[in-house]
């Protein structure tokens, strides 16, 4: 009696997640795979096939595959820097002797704040490219020039885009740390002391290795979300006119030529879609192939 009313309390609790996850992920996702094999302008009920004309017509499109390659080049920059600013905050953090709980707040707060309002922010605040702007006051309090950040045909706008996703997203990976940091044994490090182990080498032969498991989920929701970069693009770069080299990512593209402009090809919109899921799939697979062939 007790193991049943102990499994309506699971299913009571789990059904509104379980319910919101169908509708709102695989619903969408089913659809989306669905549309793109139609052509759908304007319209969730397509009637005409065209098989895999959306996904050809995708693939050829050169602004498409370099939007790939903009993911490619944010992903190297922004998982491994965040990777490491997360991990660095962690191991701070769970060494302090007091303030632990106030320095996690302050810290995970950014992880609230809308990507809108940030690139917002950033755009207007900090990097507008004028000499108001805050980094170029600093620039110029140091006997520097100001900068066009955004625009001015450089790349510096990456300074940007980097900072405000390492701002608002090394907090929540920060917390993960902690709680895998916390599940390591003390003993553990208390053996390494006896044996004469200390600084690099207790974090390479001991602290990385226990975090394995942490770590593989951290990259994984962090190439992930690479991928699904939209906001601050849009809103940083989309001001200054046609975007640039290496600002358009996929997201950005497929609003751009899928949704954009009144266009609505939603068929096209869907094979953008897959052919990203698929992708990240297989960034998955990959990943899971490596930790395991590291456990041998």
């Amino acid at each position: 009696m007790t193991r049943h009313r102990g499994g309506l309390w699971f299913a009571a609790f789990t059904a509104p997640f379980a319910v919101g996850l169908l509708i709102f992920v695989y619903v969408p996702i089913v659809w989306s795979a669905w549309l793109s094999l139609f052509e759908a302008r304007s319209t969730l009920t397509p009637t005409k096939f065209v098989g895999f004309e959306n996904y050809q017509a995708l693939l050829a499109d050169p602004l498409f595959r370099d939007s790939l390659v903009v993911f490619a080049a944010f992903a190297l920059v922004i998982v491994p820097l965040t990777y490491v600013c997360s991990l660095g905050l962690a191991l701070l953090l769970n060494g302090l002797k007091w303030g632990q709980a106030f320095f996690r707040s302050v810290f995970f707060i950014p992880t609230a704040v809308s990507y809108v309002v940030a690139a917002l922010v950033w755009r207007f605040g900090f990097f507008p490219g004028t000499r108001f702007g805050l980094v170029n006051s600093l620039i110029r309090s140091l006997g520097g020039e100001s900068v066009n950040w955004l625009g001015g045909g450089n790349n510096l706008y990456w300074v940007a885009l980097v900072s405000v996703r390492l701002w608002l997203q090394s907090g929540f990976y920060m917390i993960l740390f902690i709680a895998g940091l916390q599940r390591i044994p003390p003993e553990t490090y208390e053996a390494a002391a006896l044996d004469g182990a200390h600084g690099w080498r207790v974090l390479r032969y001991i602290t990385l290795p226990q975090l394995r498991a942490t770590s593989a989920a951290v990259i994984m929701l962090l190439l992930i979300n690479a991928f699904q970069a939209f906001d601050e693009f849009y809103n940083l770069l989309g001001s200054i006119g046609s975007y640039p080299p290496y600002g358009r990512p996929p997201l950005v593209h497929l609003y751009l030529t899928a949704l954009g402009g009144g266009q609505q090809n939603l068929g096209m919109g869907g094979a953008g879609t897959m052919i990203l899921a698929s992708i990240i799939v297989l960034f998955g697979l990959a990943q899971n192939w490596v930790l395991n062939r590291g456990r041998r």
